[in-house]
C-alpha cells in the first residue's frame, strides 16, 4: 500500500524549486545566516490570500489566521505516520521557542476536507499544541491555498470495498510565514525541533533589529 513517501518526482522538483522561490532585488540578504541553502533575496511568491474554515466552523481568511511568526503545513489527520511526525516536531519547535520568549504559533491545513471536520482537526491539533490552528474548507478553498504554497495533493485510489480508508500523497513541507513580509523560509522533513527552533529564531530577530 501507497504512503505520502511515494511522491517521487514532485516532491523532487519542488524540493529542487525551493532555491527559485525568491526574487532577486540585488540587496544584501540580511537572513542569509538563517537559511540553509543559497536562496537569494527579495519578495518570495509562496503564500497569498486564502479563505478557510476554522475549528469553530468560522470563515476565516489568511490574515486571520497569520497575525504572528506562524509554521504552516499541509496535511491531514487520517494520515497514518508522516503527518503525526511532522507535526509533533513542528510542535516541539514552538515550545522550545516559546520556552525562549518568541511569540509563534503553528496552522495545520488540511488537504482532506472531505473527512477532515472542524472537529476532527480541533482533536488533532489540541493533542499536538494548544497554538497549532487547524484549517479546512470546500474543495475549491483548500486547493487555492494549496495551490498559493506551491504544495502538493492528490488522492490515492483505495481499495475496494475500503473507500472510506483512502491515503492521500501530499509534500510535506512547513512554511514559515510572517504577517507582514509573507514567506521567509521552508523546513524539510530532516530537521530537527531544536534547529528549526533556532532558525524560527534568527529569522524573528532577523526581522526585528
Amino acid at each position: 500500500m501507497k504512503t505520502v513517501y511515494a511522491l517521487t518526482g514532485a516532491v523532487a522538483v519542488t524540493a529542487l524549486l525551493g532555491a527559485t522561490w525568491y526574487v532577486t532585488t540585488g540587496e544584501v540578504d540580511q537572513l542569509a545566516k538563517c537559511r540553509t541553502g543559497a536562496v537569494g533575496t527579495g519578495v518570495a511568491s509562496i503564500g497569498g490570500p486564502f479563505e478557510l474554515i476554522d475549528e469553530s466552523g468560522t470563515l476565516v481568511t489568511d490574515k486571520d489566521v497569520i497575525t504572528k511568526p506562524t509554521l504552516v503545513y499541509f496535511g491531514y489527520t487520517f494520515c497514518p505516520d508522516v503527518c503525526p511526525l511532522d507535526n509533533a516536531r513542528n510542535a516541539d519547535a514552538l515550545r522550545l521557542l516559546q520556552d525562549r520568549g518568541y511569540d509563534v504559533q503553528s496552522a495545520f491545513i488540511t488537504i482532506d476536507p472531505e473527512r477532515d471536520t472542524p472537529e476532527q482537526l480541533s482533536d488533532f491539533t489540541s493533542f499536538m499544541h494548544d497554538d497549532m490552528i487547524g484549517l479546512t474548507g470546500t474543495p475549491e478553498q483548500v486547493k487555492a491555498a494549496s495551490q498559493a504554497y506551491k504544495s502538493y495533493y492528490r488522492k490515492q485510489e483505495p481499495e475496494k470495498g475500503m473507500e472510506e480508508y483512502y491515503l492521500m500523497d501530499h509534500s510535506t513541507f512547513t512554511y514559515l510565514m510572517f504577517p507582514d513580509t509573507g514567506f521567509a523560509e521552508f523546513f524539510k522533513r530532516d530537521e530537527s525541533p531544536d534547529s528549526m527552533a533556532d532558525r524560527v529564531g534568527c529569522f524573528i530577530d532577523g526581522m526585528n533589529a
